[in-house]
């Protein structure tokens, strides 16, 4: 069947077609980063987004099934299938400078090489970073060698990050946990609750340097600054990390003030 054809509109009296028009380019036009954020993280992007408030920057963010009823090593190796599917869906066919998985324990479960050749797999020659490297980068851009490592999630899960971090060569002689297994529980974990246990954990271990808080999680990134002045030592989170990594990565090296020592960091 033909289409038939409409019938004119007696009540247009104006109809402006082919208007002129000019193009810039679009949104970010000094970097754009791509976040793939956990299905059931509620925090990942509202802390990244204060951070990367910065003048032609964009970001955007897709997310990758999680069943986070019961957070450990297996649970979170099983997002490994869905990691290139999930790159996939960030402005295909645009420009993206950046791209970043948002897990700190899932990057280490399924292996941080192996979470940069997923997310390569349809951008070949994209910057990559996760909050795990992104966290070790910048303990060793502030100095650090002597942490206390504060992590919300099971022994075995926890006890595989602190093992990591040693690998990386910083010694761990404190760490504490509120060994959550629901990760849906984490995300309901209060900032003051989150503040409290580094200044416990400080308090306990005063011959560390730095603080890692481990967790995407987590609500922290607000209170870094007040809480590293209190207790006179650096503090890094997971989103901080990451936030800092990705800018710098990109090539925004400018201070972020209000986040913390490291944000008024670059990466060399």
């Amino acid at each position: 069947m033909s289409a038939v054809p409409a019938a004119p509109d007696s009540s247009l009296s104006i109809d402006l077609q082919n208007l002129p028009y000019e193009l810039d380019a679009g949104m970010g036009p000094r970097l754009r980063i791509g976040l793939i954020a956990l299905s059931g993280d509620q925090t990942i992007e509202e802390e990244c987004r204060r951070i990367w408030d910065q003048p032609g920057v964009a970001h955007y963010v897709t997310r990758i099934l999680h069943h986070a009823g019961n957070v450990n090593l297996e649970t979170l190796r099983r997002m490994e299938g869905g990691l290139s599917d999930a790159a996939a869906l960030l402005l295909p066919g645009l420009r993206l400078e950046v791209m970043a998985f948002g897990c700190t324990s899932g990057s280490l479960s399924i292996g941080i090489p192996r979470v940069h050749a997923l997310l390569r797999q349809t951008r070949p020659d994209i910057h990559c970073t996760t909050p795990m490297e992104a966290g070790c980068l910048a303990l060793r851009r502030l100095g650090a060698r002597r942490l206390a490592f504060l992590s919300p999630y099971q022994d075995d899960v926890n006890r595989a990050m602190r093992g990591y971090l040693i690998e990386q060569g910083f010694a761990v002689p404190a760490m504490a946990s509120w060994n959550i297994a629901n990760g849906g529980m984490v995300n309901r974990v209060t900032p003051d609750t989150a503040v409290q246990a580094v200044r416990d954990l400080c308090h306990a271990a005063p011959d560390t340097d730095a603080v890692f808080v481990s967790c995407t999680a987590l609500r922290l990134v607000p209170h870094i600054e007040a809480l590293e002045q209190e207790i006179g030592k650096p503090i890094v989170t997971s989103n901080q990390a990451l936030a800092w990594h990705c800018l710098r990565l990109g090539g925004v090296e400018e201070a972020v003030p209000g986040f913390g020592r490291l944000l008024r960091l670059g990466l060399v």
